[in-house]
Order: C-alpha cells, then structure tokens, then sequence
C-alpha cells in the first residue's frame, strides 16, 4: 500500500486507502486554526476532488474558519486569489501529476506561497496530536462563493507590460493544447483565444477523467504530438491536472522537454531586464548558460516549488522555477504558473520570428535523463548516505540529497517529497551520456538496498 505523504508538497495520498476522511480532516482543522479566519479552497477536477472539498470546507467551517470557495481551478489560480483576496491561507486540493487514484491538500499561506517547512510541520503536529476544538453553532464558519479567480488571473497575465496583446492578436499562432482534463480545461482555452490563437484541444473537458498517464512528459503525450502533426499548428502545451507545470511540443511534432520551458522563459525575461535566477538543484545547466549569457548568477535551491519560491522573494530574483516545467514570475506571484510560461513562450517566439525548433536550437543543448527506482521499505537517508560516501573525491553538492557535479554533467540523487522512491536525474550534452550516467547510479542504489 502507498504511504501517506507529508511534506512540504503537502499532505498526499490514494483515496480511500491512505487519503481517508479522517486524514483529510485533520488535516484541514489544523490548517484552518493555524493560520487564521478566512481560508480559500479550490480543486483540480479530479473524481474524488468534491468529496475532499466537502470534507475540508466542512471542517474548516466546524473550527470557525470562513471559506472563500473557487471550485475547479488551477493551483497558481488558487495561489494567486489567496493574495488578491488578503485571505489568511488556501487550500488547493489536488496531487498534481500522481495517477488518479492519488489526490492532496496543498497548504498555502497568506502570501500566496506553499508553507515552508517549519510552518509544514506545526500544522502536521497539530493535526497528528488533534490540537483542535469544533465550534458550537454560535461559532460555525461561513462559505463565500468567488467566481471571479480564474478571470482575475488571466487579466493580471495580459496586463503584464511584455506581453504584447495586439501584437499576438494579430499573428495568430495555431496551439494544440491538451489539459489532461484537468484545472487547466477552466482556463486555457479561452486565455489563449484570449491572445488570438486559433486552439485545437484535446483533453479539455473538466471531468477529472484523465485520458493518459497526467504527468506532461513525452511519453505520454502521443495524442498531443499527433495533432502538432498538422501544418496549421506553431506549437503544443500539455499541462498537468493543476496546470503549474507546461510542457511544450515544437511545430515538428518534437517534444521540447519540460527543461526547456523554464529555459525559454529565462532566456525572454533576462532579455527585457536583468537579475538574480533561481532555480531547484535538478534543473538543466542550459539556465546557467543562458545566465552567463546576460552575467546573472543562478541561484539552487532543494527541490519544491516553496523552496524555490521562497529563495526568489529573498533574493528579489527576477525569474525562477523549477525544471518540470514550473515557471515563476514574481510580477504576478510567487508560484508555478503554466498559464504564464504560455504566455511568455508565445511571446518569445513572436519575437524570434521562426519557429519554436529554431528558438529551441539557439538555447544551450543538454539532455537529462530522468529515472527512478523504488525503495519500498529501505531508508533512503541510508542509501544516499552511502552513495555520498562513495564519490567523497569528488565534486559534491549536499543542498538537496546528494548531486555530484562534473564538466558539463552531473548526477543528482534524492528522495521524492511525492513517493517511496529515489530520483535519478543525471544530465549531460548527449542523451546517450545522460542514460548511461543514471544507468550506472540506479545500479548502484539497487546495491544499496
């Protein structure tokens, strides 16, 4: 069975098994008392999504919290309308990437930024020692329904003063977009129509009836490369079922690779201004060339969006994000926006004038190779530990697992925040290298078991 995960992605787990009302629960009243009287929840459309909504509204409303609802809406929405409406935190229930069966709470607070750690463990030991009363009715929270958060986000992303409108407008890029139907199925159609594109859709029914495996990744988007087939189509977005990850496909039905979605917005945003980067320990080394490029420092984090997000307010970065395809602009908010990396992708190719191959081309080129090996049981503190212990001669960075760094490659290891797993990332300037370096390290964390 799969473990409940508590961490600083959340609280995440299957439904019925790990994820039970009484877990959700908890969850939601500590949540709700530690942060404060108005809480704003919203979901992805997942089939067990409604059931979590009402446990949790009903939850935060029996421990005096006033909940702001937004129904079906994408995470950075939710992120986003929790600082708009000066709430005191928000709730986005969804797993993002995991399979069906899976779903999550998401704590953020009132910045609009997920819970670090610290704030992370105070509400899970609440939750865990039931350090919460229910009200009587005197005392009994409200519900506000709010249904203008999706059309506040896309406004704030078309007022942005690089994003030319008319300009977009008036070319008329063709998008094959596929929402998983999921979150971004309330949101991406009519924005990019918003910009001019003529869409072809797939998967933008919001029913929570996912019709591949969620997660953005090459593999499993055949439908999405299908359509991008087409000679009318300039470019394909697939997002996640919480749209804050985008995944690009160029006009020859080629996939970019998420690496390349936060890539191309580094490259546009450094472009208009210059400033700090920041980004996870596992992403692409194309960000510190495209760095280098503009004599900006590059700035790692562990792995997480609250990490990463949290570094860029401290640093007053002027982009971020996280190499899944996570993109963060601090103009709109300090969170993972799909709907933003689409817009600013768009734009950047507008200006390039060829198309999104080309653009791709004129990056830095590497290829991470990203692999996984389940662990079960096994501590996985042990096995980084010993992994660590056996590359001690060379270059290590410790900020997040163990990642060893070589000329133009390297190799990271860690625990998932997600699963009973290790992560392999290893990246290098040819698949080939990359597979044979992750290859090698699965190989040794199999020794370690």
């Amino acid at each position: 069975m799969s473990k409940l995960m508590i961490s600083v992605s959340g609280i995440r787990g299957v439904v019925g098994k790990t994820f039970t009302p009484p877990v959700i629960q908890k969850f939601a009243a500590a949540f709700g008392l530690t942060m404060g009287k108005r809480i704003v929840v919203g979901r992805d459309t997942r089939v067990s999504g409604s059931m979590v909504e009402n446990l949790v509204t009903g939850m935060l409303n029996s421990v005096g919290c006033d909940v702001i609802s937004l129904g079906i809406a994408p995470t950075p929405t939710i992120q986003l309308a929790v600082e708009n409406l000066r709430a005191d935190g928000g709730l986005a229930i969804t797993a993002s990437h995991n399979p069906v069966e899976w779903n999550a709470l998401k704590l953020i607070g009132p910045d609009g930024l997920f819970l670090d750690e610290d704030l992370g463990k105070q509400v899970a030991n609440r939750a865990e020692d039931h350090e919460f009363v229910h009200q009587d009715w005197t005392g009994i929270g409200k519900i506000e329904y709010y249904d203008s958060a999706i059309e506040e986000h896309q406004r704030a992303i078309l007022d942005l003063p690089f994003i030319d409108v008319a300009a977009l407008r008036k070319r008329k890029f063709c998008v094959a977009l596929d929402c998983v139907n999921g979150a971004g199925s309330v949101f991406f159609p009519k924005f990019l129509k918003s910009l001019g594109c003529e869409v072809i859709e797939i998967n933008t029914t919001p029913n929570g009836i996912f019709p591949h495996t969620p997660e953005p990744l090459p593999e499993n988007l055949s439908e999405l490369m299908e359509a991008a087939k087409s000679p009318d189509v300039d470019i394909a977005f697939a997002t996640d079922p919480d749209a804050d990850r985008l995944a690009i496909i160029s006009e020859k039905a080629e996939p970019l690779v998420e690496e390349y979605t936060l890539a191309i917005a580094v490259d546009y945003i450094l472009s208009k201004r210059v400033g700090k980067v920041v980004v996870n320990a596992s992403t692409s080394l194309a960000i510190d060339d495209i760095a280098d490029r503009y004599d900006v420092p590059v700035i790692r984090t562990k792995v997480g969006e609250a990490h990463v997000a949290k570094r860029m307010r401290e640093e007053e970065a002027v982009i971020g994000g996280e190499g899944n395809g996570g993109v963060i602009l601090p103009d709109i908010h300090y969170g993972r926006d799909a709907p933003i990396a689409a817009a600013i992708a768009l734009q950047h190719l507008l200006e390039f004038g060829g198309p999104i191959s080309e653009l791709r081309q004129s990056l830095p080129q590497y290829v991470i190779a990203k692999m996984k090996m389940d662990i079960g049981d096994s501590d996985p503190d042990r096995i980084l530990e010993q992994v660590k212990s056996a590359h001690e001669g060379e270059e290590i960075s410790l900020i997040d697992g163990v990642k060893i760094l070589r000329e133009k490659s390297w190799i990271h290891l860690r625990k998932s925040n997600t699963e009973p797993i290790i992560r392999v990332y290893a990246e290098a300037q040819t698949g080939s290298e990359a597979e044979s370096l992750a290859d090698l390290f699965l190989l040794e964390i199999s020794s370690n078991l």
